[in-house]
């Protein structure tokens, strides 16, 4: 398809509108947020302990950074439509499969499949760029990219109110809409935006070696990993935490769960706002600071006795604040390792970070077992942001070398 042919929206032989490509970004956000309130109470529909149906995150997650590591080359091979339709073809499937699921086994196979949605939101980034040339890419993904940011604000809200009114399985017949929603929308707006290559699919992993060899690589991927898993492991471990250490109800966890996306999309804003000035590693440096030093805070508080739902909560709020700045200027990073392997970059850098995103929400599970407080959760994000600011570090010093 001409990307010169003019754009008309629920036409799938031109380009597909903005606001198709902000859903479709969003598919993941809204599928690993608005169930988060129901943990709890799909334990007890399994008569399962909370660790195990808590994997319902892990594997998602984990399936999803493995996904990565594929759909960049498949879609160069094959397009990016048939493989944006085909994920949120099975993703409704598998909705339906968690909600008639008659076992925790069942249930968390079904839920592994959801995680094909991943294909809307790394495709949609590759309809961006194939849509426009570089700096006006830039500005239609930042449009993107805060569309995609208000989802976990809203979603475990309307989660835990469904929940609430409705019970557990009400989140999933809302999921199951919306990706069927998203699918039509797609089905009738999304034209062919790639060309496909006349390369194997192969040929697109041979440049991984170049890239694994890289510490500045590395230090970039490690940053922004430890960074994000601090907020992986509050996925993991929030929902018993909230219902279990504070008794909430899952509508007051969802509001409460709005925290750290607003300091996300706070973050994010100050990124585009002073990355140019400050610079790509002082960002991630002072992002990494920012968590580490709130997760410092709220044990000492924790451990004084003056835990509870709001400091708990409002602490995570600076958790997304730093996430909005290391992420963006962490991958930024490493994309500029290797300019000419920025998209190899990007799947590989995903990757790495969604999969430390899964095991830190499995770990998340694990140590919050009945009668544990907060504390063990808190750790394990303090830990992350250290070993984060770390990593930073170590890329600093790599190009203090590099310049000698």
């Amino acid at each position: 398809m001409s990307l010169s042919t003019p754009r008309r929206y629920l036409h799938n032989d031109s380009a597909p509108h903005l606001s198709t490509l902000i859903l479709l970004a969003g598919m993941t956000a809204v599928a690993m947020n608005i169930f988060l309130p129901s943990l709890p109470k799909i334990a007890d529909h399994f008569d399962t302990p909370y660790r195990v149906v808590q994997l319902s995150v892990a594997i998602f997650l984990a399936t999803n950074a493995v996904m990565q590591i594929f759909i960049g080359p498949l879609a160069d091979k094959f397009g990016r439509r048939p493989l944006i339709l085909g994920g949120l073809i099975i993703f409704c499937i598998a909705t339906l499969g968690c909600l008639f699921a008659p076992n925790i086994t069942t249930f968390l196979a079904f839920r592994m499949l959801q995680a094909t949605c991943a294909v809307a939101m790394v495709l949609s980034r590759a309809v961006v760029r194939d849509m426009h040339p570089a700096d006006k890419a830039a500005s239609v993904m930042g449009y993107v990219t805060m569309g995609m940011s208000i989802v976990p604000m809203v979603a475990p809200a309307l989660g835990g109110m469904l929940d609430q009114l409705f019970g557990w399985q009400s989140t999933f017949w809302a999921l199951f809409l919306f990706g069927l929603v998203v699918l039509v929308i797609s089905w009738y707006d999304l034209g062919e935006t790639g060309t496909p290559s006349e390369l194997s699919v192969m040929g697109q992993f041979r440049e991984y070696p170049e890239l694994l060899t890289s510490p500045r690589f590395w230090g970039y991927c490690l940053a922004s990993a430890f960074s994000s898993g601090a907020f992986f492991a509050f996925l993991g471990g929030a929902p018993y935490v909230a219902s279990d250490v504070f008794g909430m109800t899952p509508a007051q966890f969802g509001y409460f769960t709005a925290c750290p996306a607003v300091g996300y999309f706070l973050g994010n804003w100050f990124t585009g706002v002073a990355a140019t000035r400050i610079g790509t590693n002082r960002m991630i440096l002072w992002g990494t600071l920012i968590i580490g030093v709130a997760m410092s805070l709220a044990l000492l508080l924790a451990y004084a006795g003056f835990g509870g739902p709001i400091l708990f909560f409002g602490v995570m709020g600076f958790v997304g604040i730093g996430n909005g700045m290391t992420i963006p200027s962490a991958t930024t990073g490493m994309l500029s390792v290797r300019p000419h392997l920025a998209g190899t970059a990007s799947g590989l850098g995903g990757t790495i970070m969604i999969g430390g995103g899964a095991i830190l929400s499995a770990l998340a599970g694990t140590l919050l077992t009945a009668g544990t407080d907060e504390t063990p959760l808190l750790w394990i994000m303090l830990l992350t942001s250290v070993l984060g600011f770390m990593a930073i570090v170590l890329v600093i010093f790599r190009e203090r070398q590099l310049r000698l």
